[in-house]
């Protein structure tokens, strides 16, 4: 299909996203698609290791096409999405359990459904470009397709205040959080690429990584440590409120703009995950709990209108005071019975 390039050349498995007007953006066929590439050359001899692309000089993959789920959600039709979503996660489950190396390549924006295949691999190159995100909670979702896993293994508190901020990292900022492994200048990535498909060897990555400039993240994690670290939205806020710092001041402007409900569900999840017991399956079950109920019960078709259809940039979301009822995040995150996400190949 023209949107994805998807072949082997010499001893690397390729898939190049290729709708660079649309940022890269996913589309439920493309999910597919990658899906079955990986299946496929799991068990091919010929192929030693996967390389994942993207053409365009402004985004790896900005983030999942929601203009379908929109269309259909508006619709009464909660299905299409829940079966975007449930695919989408058992492919970026598969991406991270990949028994081959997979080296990722991720120029400009990569968000949301971006980092689903972007960040799960085993060798992840950023360049001076760079901008990851998980800016869900602003259309009133929760950091999904596996991002809360990496929130709640980065340093700190750092995972919340991505999380519910929305914050974009630059190059250092996603190695220190854990989104990246490799600063690699991006007049370089071509020869790499070559060497890569060539060799099957993945360690020639290692051996063209060079230090990324400081970004500002690891500077601010005393004060996110200790604003970010109550047990719920509120605490987080009302840490917040108590001082008047340029960082307090930044950080609830963001939280001002995202939906309420979504973020308060994404502080419990990475309470929730974060521990020994922590899997890719288990935050991609979590994550699934919220995404099936979001149509339905939460805020995202309101927030897919207010920010991509009508651009108003003025949602009427739910608890808009921000005092979200314990009782309203356990709704969202409780099990789903028959309809949980399972892993199995069909």
């Amino acid at each position: 299909m023209p949107d994805i390039d998807i072949r082997v050349t010499g001893r690397a498995g390729r898939i190049t996203l290729n709708r660079p007007h649309a940022l890269n953006a996913m589309s439920y066929e493309m999910c597919l698609a990658i899906d079955t590439a990986l299946r496929n050359w799991r068990e091919d001899d010929a192929v030693d290791l996967i390389i994942m692309d993207a053409t365009g000089d402004k985004a790896f993959c900005s983030g999942g096409d929601i203009a379908e789920l929109y269309e259909t959600g508006t619709r009464g039709d909660y299905e299409y999405g829940r079966k975007f979503w449930r695919d989408e996660y058992r492919m970026n489950a598969m991406i991270f359990e990949y028994p081959k190396p997979v080296v990722s390549f991720m120029q400009g924006f990569t968000m949301g459904g971006g980092v689903g295949i972007g960040c799960h691999g085993s060798h992840r190159v950023v360049g001076e470009s760079s901008r990851i995100a998980m800016p869900e909670v602003g259309i009133g979702l929760v950091p999904d397709v596996g991002g809360t896993l990496m929130l709640a293994l980065a340093p700190g508190r750092v995972g919340e205040y991505l999380g519910l901020t929305g914050g974009r990292m630059g190059p250092d900022d996603a190695i220190f959080a854990g989104f990246a492994d490799h600063y690699i200048p991006r007049a370089t990535w071509g020869d790499l690429i070559e060497m890569l498909e060539a060799s099957g060897d993945a360690t020639h990555v290692e051996s063209h990584a060079v230090a990324a400039p400081q970004g500002p993240l690891r500077a601010m994690q005393p004060e996110i440590d200790r604003h970010f670290a109550g047990e719920g939205l509120g605490d987080i806020l009302l840490s917040l409120r108590g001082e008047d710092t340029e960082f307090t001041q930044g950080a609830l402007k963001s939280l001002g703009r995202n939906c309420p409900i979504s973020m308060a569900c994404t502080a419990e999840m990475l309470h929730r995950l974060r521990g020994p017991s922590l899997t890719i399956r288990k935050a991609l079950e979590l994550e699934y709990r919220f995404t099936h109920r979001a149509m339905e019960h939460g805020d995202f078709l309101e927030g897919i209108r207010a920010q991509i259809i009508d651009k108003d940039r003025n949602p009427h979301w739910q608890y808009a005071d921000m005092n979200v009822p314990a009782v309203a995040v356990s709704k969202m995150l409780q099990p789903l019975g028959a309809d949980a996400l399972t892993f199995e190949e069909e």
